[in-house]
């Protein structure tokens, strides 16, 4: 009887549990994965918004390094993930195989015992009841009935709770393993992500590395034009005080530029800015510096004097294009670059407001405009300055 009850308790101990720190990983590593996700569709929007403005290359590289990184972050978080559930997968499969292995002993014990109940047919326990030859042996009889009444009501409940715990084992295994089919799937997608940011990072740095020379290129031909145009001014400057110094005695041409005129002259086009005078940093970090200010103007718009003057020079200038130089007297000047077409000739005087060209383009990366500068004196000044209505 005691051995009974022995077997009996051994019968009724619970399966082993899910191992629920796995399961807690699992979960924690999904909010973790759910979280990069979120943090790399924000820097992706941050990059379309970048891609649909100007903007600083080097900045659309540190967006696409940060895309870089949280791809990598999530590649570890789905392989600390694919361990979990490899680690969940394994304990249930072990637990599946005792479960089985006890579901297997079970059911030999029951049909043994079914066997033995068969043989002795359904009178047995009457008989064994009837029999006893005190009443002392009697109850003992009926206490050993009990126990083993009890002992296989226990076995088949025993069985019936194993076949339900490995059912749901069962198809807890399932949905492992299709767990790991979607980490699988997921870590391929960003794998081919991460080898597409990082050729997409490479295009970028060349792009960068072609950009910066187109740039550096650009500059080094406008510092060259300016430097041609000075000394163009400076030739005519030379001849100008070659012709006094010849005639001493000749009247003194005075400037048609006047210290008032200063914040009073009219527009020579009329437009928004482009870029103004003096030094401009540019969205990729280089620096432009600009003699003068482009007024954005269609193709053709009629180009006007801004003061009396003669016309000294008329041809293309490197960047500026097209370029009418006038000079007003006592080392004053007056451009007009950037034209599509020129009106007048190299020695033609004009008067203020009259029609000298038409604007053009000059620069493929500006819009149609008029590059316009002032050198009194032969020097470069502001020339918003001298119009009226400065914007």
């Amino acid at each position: 009887m005691g051995r009974a009850l022995v077997l009996g308790l051994a019968l009724m101990l619970p399966a082993a549990l899910p191992a629920q720190s796995a399961d807690a990983r699992i979960r924690t590593q999904r909010d973790e994965l759910e979280r990069i996700r979120r943090e790399r569709a924000d820097l992706e929007r941050r990059m379309a918004n970048l891609q649909g403005d100007v903007h600083d290359l080097a900045e659309e590289l540190i967006n696409l390094d940060r895309q870089r990184v949280a791809t990598e972050r999530m590649l570890a978080t789905l392989d600390r993930q694919m361990a979990s559930i490899n680690g969940v997968v394994q304990e249930t499969t072990d637990r599946m195989t005792t479960a089985e292995g006890e579901l297997a002993q079970r059911r030999a014990t029951l049909q043994r015992r079914l066997v033995e109940i068969y043989k002795r047919g359904p009178l047995y326990s009457a008989e064994a009841m009837l029999t006893a030859r005190s009443f002392g042996e009697l109850v003992a009889r009926y206490k050993y009935l009990h126990e083993i009444a009890v002992h296989d009501r226990s076995l088949v409940k025993r069985l019936e709770t194993m076949r339900d715990d490995i059912s749901r084992q069962r198809t807890e295994l399932v949905k492992l393993r299709d767990a790991v089919a979607e980490n699988r799937g997921d870590k391929l997608r960003e794998e081919e992500r991460l080898a597409s940011l990082k050729r997409q990072r490479a295009s970028s740095l060349q792009q960068a590395r072609r950009s910066t020379q187109q740039i550096q290129q650009r500059l080094a031909e406008i510092r060259q034009s300016e430097s041609r145009l000075g000394n163009v001014i400076a030739s005519i400057e030379a001849e100008r005080m070659r012709t006094v110094a010849a005639r001493p005695n000749a009247p003194r041409a005075l400037s048609t530029l006047k210290t008032a005129d200063a914040g009073r002259l009219d527009w020579p086009v009329d437009g928004p800015l482009l870029y103004r005078f003096g030094r401009v940093i540019n969205p990729n970090n280089t620096t432009t510096r600009w003699n003068g200010m482009g007024i954005a103007a269609p193709v053709g718009t009629p180009v006007r004097t801004v003061a009396p003057g003669t016309v000294v020079s008329v041809g293309q200038l490197g960047t500026y294009g097209l370029t009418v130089i006038l000079q007003h007297g006592e080392g004053d000047y007056s451009i007009y670059a950037s034209l599509q077409g020129a009106s007048v000739r190299s020695g033609t005087t004009v008067r203020k407001g009259d029609t000298i060209g038409t604007v053009g383009v000059s620069d493929p990366d500006l819009k149609p405009h008029l590059h316009f500068e002032m050198r009194p004196k032969g020097r470069a000044v502001d020339p918003e300055s001298w119009l009226r209505g400065s914007r």
